[in-house]
């Protein structure tokens, strides 16, 4: 579970989530509203004033327990859902976005993989 690999797997996906999830509540990248239903989808959510906030602290939050080692496998599973989410929006809704998601749901995966051993007794 501490290999090479892992490692740099784990502090990747931290940094990508730390950064994102700051750029939720900070707002310091510029990004492009997507258009069409995916515009008005991201506008609805910004409009409720609470959506991305959550899921900005969320971000953070696994991103820094990722860093800092601390609850990995607990990160990744509260990270499961999110990156679902995040890879099916960008599959149904806005394409160009895709890469990203797909890097995310790919490194959890690759994690969650890694820690199976931890996950194991939920399935039996």
């Amino acid at each position: 579970m501490n290999s090479k690999f892992t490692s740099i797997v784990r502090v990747v996906l931290g940094i990508v989530l730390v950064v994102f999830g700051s750029n939720k509540l900070i707002d310091f990248l510029p990004m492009e509203l997507p258009t069409g239903a995916a515009g008005e989808f991201m506008s609805s959510l910004h409009a409720t004033g609470y959506i991305f906030p959550v899921v900005g602290v969320l971000e953070v939050v696994i991103g820094i327990l990722l860093l800092t080692r601390k609850w990995v496998p607990f990160a990744l599973i509260l990270l499961a859902p999110l990156s679902i989410n995040i890879l099916l929006f960008h599959l149904f809704m806005d394409l160009p976005g895709l890469g990203v998601a797909l890097a995310v749901t790919l490194l959890n995966t690759i994690l969650i993989y890694k820690h199976w051993r931890v996950y194991r007794p939920l399935f039996v």
